[in-house]
């Protein structure tokens, strides 16, 4: 029978207390309501341990007939150490290798935590290029097109190929599959004059972060090739550092390329592309599509590519030049804007006595202050950052 509820410690002392002295031991057990078999336990208890073992003992089994062996676990902890970059799956099969059969993955984990031999996993910093951010999405051709390039592998020959690839994010067209020589900003440039030309001008483009797209030190993430849309009308659309989703169509079309062009011997690679692209634009149907095929419904822009610009024009603004090191002079001081927009102008709206707003097309870049002979770059999170001169 269980102890009386009311201040069990101050009953247990005083039973074996009395226990010590009683001649009818079966009669006091039963007076405070305990077995005969409760009641030497906790005189046997107070003999050994005195006033301080009438506490409570902890219930948890000091073992279990599925506990892992010292030697077991100190195989474990050896071949940790002679692979120490290697995860707790590859660990437990060099251990079955070895011995046949082994502990669970789990208990790879445990042991090895427990043993202070795995280090925490540290996030990436995502890094933000600029605040091109909106979440527009394309509800007409041209629209917008995104870009992106295609993750590499070996071709014949020991090559790396890593095709670009736009297409038009409302109608899913592909305007390019290309295996460019590399990732300069000048190819990839190329590439869009051509497309430019026989496509006309999309509204906005999307792409990542990465180069030669973006640029993580510029203004809003601008680079040379961004800066070149820019002064193009097009507008910038980033997707957000970590979400894939932004651009969740164009990663579904990289798929669709790696499970049906990477590993195959194309003779002509590029001739093989443009294969596929043509399979996909005019005889695939699409399921977004209502099972029409993307030609059906791709057109060519309005908005007619006539070559580049020789510099932009500004109304209502003051215009200044941005020379090769991304240096602007004003008022006889020289302020550093940015190295992408070299050859480039930018607009100087009034904004007060001695401030003035710095424009690249319709892009506000940050503010100039002349007082303090500073130029205070729009940041990510729309604050100001200060540029020293």
């Amino acid at each position: 029978m269980p102890w009386k509820r009311l201040e069990p410690m101050n009953q247990r002392k005083e039973f074996v207390l009395r226990a010590m002295e009683t001649n009818n031991f079966r009669q006091l057990c039963q007076e405070y309501g305990v077995s005969t078999k409760t009641g030497y336990k906790w005189r046997e208890r107070f003999v050994r341990y005195g006033l301080e073992g009438m506490a409570e003992l902890s219930r948890r089994p000091k073992g279990h007939s599925k506990e892992l062996g010292e030697r077991v676990v100190c195989q474990m902890v050896r071949i940790k150490a002679a692979h120490p970059s290697w995860g707790p799956r590859k660990l437990r099969a060099v251990y079955e290798r070895i011995h046949g059969q082994g502990p669970s993955e789990s208990s790879f984990k445990r042991v090895l935590q427990r043993a202070g031999l795995v280090a925490e996993r540290r996030l990436r910093k995502r890094n933000q290029s600029g605040r091109v951010f909106s979440g527009r999405r394309g509800t007409a051709p041209n629209e917008v097109w995104t870009v992106d390039f295609k993750g590499w592998w070996w071709v014949a020959g020991s090559k790396r190929c890593e095709p670009l690839t736009v297409r038009d994010e409302w109608s899913r067209y592909v305007l390019e599959l290309r295996a460019v020589e590399d990732a300069r900003a000048q190819t990839v440039r190329a590439c869009f004059e051509r497309l430019f030309e026989q496509h006309g001008l999309p509204r906005a483009i999307r792409s990542d972060n990465g180069v030669p797209f973006a640029c993580e030190q510029g203004i809003l993430g601008l680079s040379k090739l961004s800066a070149w849309w820019v002064a193009l009308g097009i507008d910038l659309e980033r997707g957000r550092p970590g979400c894939p989703q932004d651009n969740g169509g164009h990663e579904r079309l990289h798929l669709d390329i790696e499970r049906e062009l990477r590993g195959r011997d194309l003779v002509e690679q590029q001739a093989g592309f443009d294969e596929w692209r043509r399979v996909f634009n005019q005889e695939r149907p699409h399921e977004a599509l209502a099972m029409r095929c993307p030609a059906e419904l791709y057109r060519r822009s309005e908005r007619k590519y006539e070559g580049t610009p020789a510099d932009l024009m500004y109304e209502a603004m003051q215009s200044r030049r941005v020379n090769k090191v991304g240096l602007m002079a004003y008022e006889g001081q020289h302020f550093f804007i940015s190295n992408a927009l070299a050859g480039w102008s930018v607009g100087l709206e009034h904004c007060g006595q001695e401030k003035r707003n710095v424009y690249f097309g319709r892009l506000l870049l940050g503010q100039l202050d002349l007082a303090t002979a500073s130029f205070k770059r729009i940041s990510t999170n729309g604050a100001a950052e200060t540029e020293s001169v």
